[in-house]
Formats: structure tokens, sequence, C-alpha cells
């Protein structure tokens, strides 16, 4: 019952089937308690910070006391009712569903058990267990009682130093947010880059400014083993270590497929992937059984989860029209300070599928927009085109407001929207996403 389960029991409970929601946690999944919505607190009042020390370089004077403990009351308050999900569980039932506290498996065809209780479902069953913060195989890292999402949102107040295992989306967002308000954060990536998923222009853009903040990024060393003795002690593959006050992982997250009964109806929980579904989001080989969210591996994140509890919906209840499930142009955000918005093919992924393409780049802060905001301006444009069918592939917006802007070039490569037609519409002077012509003039 996390974003997407919670959609698709509330949708088909209100279109009058019989329903049954089980969670054996908080109804909403990490979303609300977890992940996007208090992250998103801390991420807001860590750019006031930001913004309020920008005055002096622009216009006037400005002193700045950071107060973690503000934000660690709304989170508490505003976000989470103290991790209380009674509004969530009632606006459920409210639709006319079943709540189930308990953690469920699939007992057969069409039937999930809770404890000694089993329900039979008529239509099907839809899976969305998502997914779990995922421990590296690093010795002794669980003994060091590591943070993962799961804790570093129920603090009230911050450490000193922090080490970061992992420079992803939720690593790099925390690093710099927590690093505002005073902590001396490090971030430790075994790749050769942060942000690896994203375009390496966006990857070092981002590195920079947090660098430039005080954020120390250690790329291209693996954490073979950590300590806890009063501080916590990362030994990395070169000799060096890193100690702080505490260790945050945020290396991934693991599909929670274990011990829900898929060996009943036929599939094995230790394959990768575990199983498929096809474009109404059924799982193939099974009868009745749709999956929706991160454990179908589309894309773990909260707007795909609703978008693909939407086409089950559909699917389900037999609309005449259903929706059908389309990963073309898959959208993404990663709310650092500058936010880094992308969606469809990275230049790399383009090349690997054999397309001709053509690539544009733009540097966002000497846009008329650009040089205007002044500090805290950094940014780029990144286009990807496949040139024999004159449509874009991918894009990626870095930038001020760089996950709204994304919104332009979201709607173009789903749409297929000829490149031709992006150069001849009227963008309104000044705004950020008028930089996206500068991005279409250097295609090549």
């Amino acid at each position: 019952m996390g974003p997407g389960g919670e959609d698709v029991a509330g949708s088909l409970a209100s279109a009058g089937l019989s329903v049954v929601g089980v969670e054996s946690h908080l109804v909403g999944g990490e979303c609300p308690y977890y992940g996007c919505i208090p992250s998103k607190m801390i991420i807001r009042a860590a750019d006031l910070l930001a913004e309020a020390r920008r005055v002096n370089a622009m216009s006037g004077t400005a002193v700045v006391t950071p107060d973690y403990s503000i934000v660690a009351d709304r989170i508490r308050d505003e976000a989470t009712d103290d991790w209380d999900d009674t509004v969530a569980v009632d606006r459920f039932t409210g639709k006319g569903g079943t709540f189930v506290r308990g953690r469920g498996a699939l007992d057969g065809a069409g039937r999930v058990r809770v404890g000694d209780d089993v329900y039979v479902a008529t239509l099907g069953v839809v899976l969305a267990t998502g997914t779990s913060p995922a421990l590296p195989p690093v010795e002794g890292l669980a003994e060091a009682r590591p943070w993962t999402n799961r804790d570093v949102f129920k603090i009230r107040s911050l450490p000193s130093s922090l080490t970061i295992m992992g420079g992803g989306a939720i690593g790099l967002e925390l690093a710099q947010a927590l690093s505002r308000f005073g902590t001396k954060v490090t971030v430790i990536e075994a790749a050769d880059r942060v942000l690896a998923p994203e375009e390496p222009e966006s990857s070092a853009l981002v590195a920079r400014v947090l660098s430039a903040e005080g954020v120390t990024i250690i790329t291209g060393q693996a954490a073979v083993g950590v300590r806890r003795d009063g501080q916590v002690m990362v030994e990395l593959a070169d000799g060096s270590s890193v100690t702080s006050d505490e260790l945050l992982v945020a290396a991934g997250r693991a599909p929670n497929v274990r011990g829900i009964g898929l060996d009943t109806v036929g599939l094995d929980e230790s394959a990768r992937p575990t199983f498929t579904v096809d474009d109404r989001m059924r799982v193939q080989g099974v009868s009745r059984l749709w999956a929706v969210g991160d454990i179908t591996g589309r894309g773990s994140f909260t707007h795909m989860a609703v978008y693909e509890a939407g086409i089950a919906v559909d699917d389900i209840l037999g609309v005449a029209h259903p929706r059908s499930a389309q990963t073309h142009a898959v959208s993404r955000v990663t709310f650092t300070d500058p936010e880094v918005g992308s969606v469809g093919l990275t230049e790399a992924q383009a090349r690997a599928a054999g397309l001709n393409v053509r690539v544009g780049v733009a540097d966002s802060s000497t846009s008329s927009r650009g040089w205007l905001h002044g500090a805290g301006n950094e940014g780029l444009m990144k286009l990807v085109e496949d040139a024999d069918r004159g449509v874009l592939v991918g894009a990626s917006s870095v930038g001020p407001r760089g996950g709204d802007v994304l919104g332009l070039f979201n709607l173009a490569v789903h749409a297929s929207v000829p490149v031709a037609e992006l150069r001849s519409m009227i963008y309104a002077y000044p705004t950020f996403y008028r930089g996206a012509l500068d991005a279409l003039a250097a295609l090549a």
C-alpha cells in the first residue's frame, strides 16, 4: 500500500469493487514518510539558507543562523503525523475498501494469506511491495548500525559530521542539504562519478557545485570495511579512511520479493528479474496477477508507481479504451541545487541502441534568465536527438527549477515532437526554459 498500491486499491474501491488492501507498515509507503516529502522539506529549508547567504553578493547583507529543529518539527507534524498512517487508512476505508494490517503472501492464484487468514480474489491480485534500503556487503557495515532513509528523517538534531555511502540522487540531495545546515559531509561513491545514471556533464556540474559548498566527494573508491568505536570509520579500497559521527547508507534499494509467496504461482523469487510485466502491468506467465511500482523494474519513482497503477486499474476494470504502459519517456529529477531533470535516453544509451545521434549542449547560466539570476545560476541543457527521425529521444535540464523546465522536454520526448517544431515555437522572454533555444541551436 505504497503510492502505487494505495492508488490501485483506492481507485478500485471507488469504482465499487470489493477490495482488500494489505500493509505491514505505513499506508503511503516510503514517499510520504521516509522519502519524497520529508526530503523535500529538508531541501526547501536548506535552499532558503543558501539563498539568504547569496544576499551578500547581490542585494545587501544577511546573517543566517540555521536551526534544524524547525525542519524536524515540520517533518513530524506536517508530513508524517509522527509516522502515523491513520489518515491514509481512513481515506482508503472511506472509499469502501477493507484494510488489513499485516504481511501478505500469495497462496496460489488469486489467493493472499495474511497470518492465519486467506483472502480469495475473483478478479485477481496486485503486487505493489516496493523496495527496501540495500546494505552493501561491506565488512562490519551492519554491526556499525548505519542510518538509512528510514532513520535519517527521524533525527531531531544533526551530527557534526556525516559520511554518506552512495553518490546517487538520495545521497547527493541529503549531502548538500545537511551541509547547508552546518554538518561536515563526505560522500563516498564506488563508481567513477556521482549521479552515474545521468549525463556526465550533469554529474560533473553537480559535483563541482557541491565541492564548492564544502562537501567532500570521493569517487572510484569502494568501501571495504566499517567500524564504529564512538565515531564511525569507513575504510576504502585504496587504504585511506573517512571518520565521522554518523554514517548514512544511500547505496540503492532491494526489491521486496522474498517471502511473498511467488513460488505458489510458479515464480522464482531468486531469479533476476523475478518476473516481467506487459504493457497492461500483468505479470507474465501468471493469470490474474498484476504488479506496479518499484518491483516492476521500470523506475523507482513515485510518479512511475502511480502511472502504472492507473494502467492496472484500467485493465482490471476492463475500460473501453485502456491505457498501455510506455517507457520511452520516463522522467526523473534530483532535487539538488541546481536541480537535475532528465527524461528518456542519455547520449550513451542512445548510441548503444544504434541510433544516429545528434547532441546539443548549452550553458544555462549564460542564457538571458541565467545571467539575470546571478548567484546560484549554474546549469546546462543537453538534448539527444534521433537524427533519422528528427525527434528528441532524451534530454537533461540542470539549473534553477531544472525539474520544472524538464516539462518541455518530457512532452517533446513522450509525443515525439519534431525538433523543427520545437525550433518554431515562441518561448517567453526572459525565462529559464527559453534556454532550450540555445540547446536546439547546438544540435550537431
